[in-house]
């Protein structure tokens, strides 16, 4: 009897760590699957759209974000099967807010002449224009833009939002103290409603990178890397990286503008590789390798519930603005070559 319950007993261990093998590879599925790339193009020396797609293709990369609807990218993205999320670019935002003829024009222009072939799932109104001088055309441009899809008849299938930058949040720590900056908070709480009604996400562009660099004292490096040991509670819920508290703030935010029912897509992140003291290769590695395990699990106000998430960039871009870091948080360089391993698979 001993040696058969010994038996038993064995039997029952394998079988749960089987299980739970299992799961954290489902997790990891999850996250994998979840994840897209975004494709910016601020550079004169990036491969041609229809190489970059087939790179996308090789490296099982399903979801993409495109900034502004560029012909020959969008031509490239025909029968891709890759999901894509493009920007309404600032410059069109005053136009499309003040004139639905205009809206439909963009809609008919930039959508409709490449559905289905290219798979648009959301229009992201502006990117991180809230609050400046823009964001007063956002929301109208948002309801424009909204109805032409309609017209198209393709709400069900796309759905309209805009992408914020964290820089939203006036409390963003503990996460369950989570809430919008007075300036933000005029703007983004009818456009809330408006996500509610047409059951659309938030896009949101979350860095812990920056965060940490502005504050180091505050911000552990590992905290930022997901390889902190540290818990940090809040209430029931246990922290152990600054992604998590991040996208939590958000969701404490929107549910304190009525917005609980609304699910935040990470738009952007990612960790550069070169122009600063924690801007190395490593770090880039890690961080974005630990991002696409860790976004199937959720986080602790939503676990279980994979984050879809969008890492910047695929290229480093030699003509964007700023620091040099903001030139070097490209996947690969321009010549295809990756700037270090990673797997999306």
């Amino acid at each position: 009897m001993a040696a058969s319950s010994a038996t038993s007993s064995g039997l029952v261990m394998v079988a749960t760590v089987l299980v739970l093998g299992l799961l954290m590879a489902c997790l990891d599925i999850a996250g994998a699957q979840s994840v897209g790339v975004c494709y910016g193009m601020q550079a004169n020396n990036l491969p041609p759209p229809t190489e970059v797609v087939d790179l996308y293709k090789s490296k099982n990369i399903g979801r993409l974000r495109l900034y502004d609807p560029n012909a020959t990218a969008l031509q490239a993205l025909r029968g891709s099967n890759i999901q894509v999320i493009l920007d309404v670019p600032r410059d069109n935002l005053q136009d499309l807010a003040n004139s639905p003829g205009a809206a439909n024009s963009w809609v008919q222009n930039n959508v409709q002449n490449y559905w289905p072939d290219v798979q648009f799932k959301y229009i992201s109104v502006g990117n991180e224009v809230i609050p400046n001088s823009l964001a007063q055309f956002v929301l109208p441009a948002m309801q424009n833009i909204q109805t032409a899809i309609s017209s198209a008849g393709l709400q069900d299938q796309i759905k309209v939002s805009t992408a914020v930058a964290t820089t939203v949040l006036q409390t963003s720590y503990p996460p369950s103290n989570g809430s919008f900056t007075n300036a933000a908070h005029g703007i983004l709480e009818p456009i809330v409603r408006f996500l509610v009604s047409n059951q659309a996400p938030l896009l949101a562009n979350v860095y812990p990178y920056f965060s940490h660099v502005n504050d180091p004292n505050s911000v552990p490096l590992q905290y930022a890397l997901f390889t902190s040991s540290t818990v940090n509670r809040d209430g029931s819920l246990s922290y152990r990286n600054l992604f998590d508290a991040i996208v939590d703030a958000l969701y404490s935010a929107l549910e304190r503008v009525s917005g609980s029912s609304v699910e935040i897509v990470v738009s952007e992140s990612g960790w550069p590789s070169a122009g600063g003291t924690v801007a190395t290769v490593d770090n880039a590695r890690t961080y974005n390798s630990n991002l696409i395990r860790h976004v199937g699990q959720g986080t602790p106000k939503r676990p279980g519930k994979a984050i879809e998430t969008y890492v910047f960039a695929m290229f480093n871009e030699n003509q964007k603005e700023g620091e040099e870091v903001e030139r070097n948080f490209g996947l690969f360089f321009p010549d295809k070559r990756p700037v270090y391993e990673i797997s999306f698979t």
